[in-house]
């Protein structure tokens, strides 16, 4: 075989491998994903953190998306720190084998959460964080039955927090805060049938008192920081339980703190500015603690001694300053 027989043979091999796998590829892109895709990328302005949304890529190789390897529909659509301008756009919904869905950090991402999101009911994980969304959170996120996890911090969301939240079967992480938020919080979210809970409320406008029903979910993060809520919170801290982190902090809650009990992973817990008072339970000396702050409170008493020590050598007098009576190391000696 002379040489240029063998280039044209290599040619043709070449082409129909390349024919082969090009005929593969395309058959990966589900056609009505892809119509809808693109109509999302019309809605949103043809930004250039899509530019790789063309024909002449597979869909399922698109930036920003994630396809299922059997069925070769999309399942994640995450768009983060891009230019894109205006609201979430309704086609979305449109998604059916959609799990996780992110918006995160788009500073002109605008409006408010579409209805047609209710349609995704294979949805796992929502995260609409750090954008400037409005108006309120829906309700329709509770008929979501495999939804997990909700991030809508860091917007401009108002109105009370839908009870309906409390009944979604597999909800196990909420993000609320940097909202502005006002109400109550409901009763209904003491009836979460998961565990290992994290429910993240803070720096919103939240009043009234915890509702007793939080006593019963297993929760193992809890922010409830500086809102308006008042009244007796000792209900959130359990011996037997998976709790890990409290943040009370500026908020105006009252009740006796020398009767609450901590599990033994417990390393967090912050309720400055509250009106706290009692003492400070022996318990805490004994745990292992990451952070600490107990100050303009009410407390009386000797700050308790022993353990692993850290509540004298780890944190210094501003996480106990302005109470009412404590003393003792790192505060001076009690009389």
């Amino acid at each position: 075989m002379d040489l240029r027989h063998s280039q044209v043979l290599s040619f043709l091999i070449f082409s129909l491998l390349f024919a082969t796998s090009f005929s593969k590829t395309q058959a990966y892109c589900n056609a009505r994903d892809k119509r809808v895709l693109f109509q999302i990328k019309e809605a949103l302005g043809n930004p250039y953190v899509l530019a790789s949304w063309t024909n002449n890529l597979d869909c399922c190789d698109w930036y920003c998306l994630e396809c299922d390897d059997t069925t070769h529909r999309v399942i994640s659509l995450t768009i983060d720190n891009s230019d894109i301008v205006g609201p979430i756009p309704d086609a979305v919904g449109n998604l059916p084998y959609l799990q996780i869905l992110e918006f995160h950090k788009n500073s002109n991402l605008t409006g408010q959460i579409p209805s047609t999101l209710s349609k995704l009911s294979l949805l796992r994980s929502i995260r609409l964080s750090w954008n400037s969304l409005t108006g309120s959170v829906p309700s329709y996120f509770s008929q979501l039955k495999n939804l997990e996890f909700l991030d809508l911090s860091f917007n401009q969301l108002s109105g009370t927090i839908p009870g309906e939240l409390g009944f979604a079967p597999s909800l196990r992480g909420i993000d609320l805060s940097r909202n502005k938020l006002t109400g109550s919080i409901p009763d209904s979210l003491g009836h979460f049938a998961a565990k290992d809970i994290y429910l993240y409320l803070s720096h919103n406008q939240l009043t009234g008192s915890i509702p007793s029903s939080l006593s019963k979910p297993d929760f193992t993060y809890i922010d409830f920081s500086r809102n308006s809520l008042v009244g007796d919170a000792s209900m959130l801290f359990k011996s037997n339980s998976s709790l890990q982190h409290v943040d009370l902090s500026r908020n105006n809650f009252s009740f006796d703190f020398s009767k609450t009990v901590f599990p033994t992973a417990f390393y967090y817990l912050d309720i400055n500015h509250n009106m706290i008072s009692g003492s400070i339970p022996q318990q805490l000396a004994e745990l292992e603690l990451q952070f600490f702050n107990v100050s303009y409170n009410r407390l009386c008493g000797q700050i308790p001694t022993g353990g692993t020590g850290r509540l004298q050598t780890r944190f210094d007098q501003y996480c106990y300053f302005h109470n009412k009576c404590l003393c003792g190391e790192p505060l001076p000696a009690c009389k």
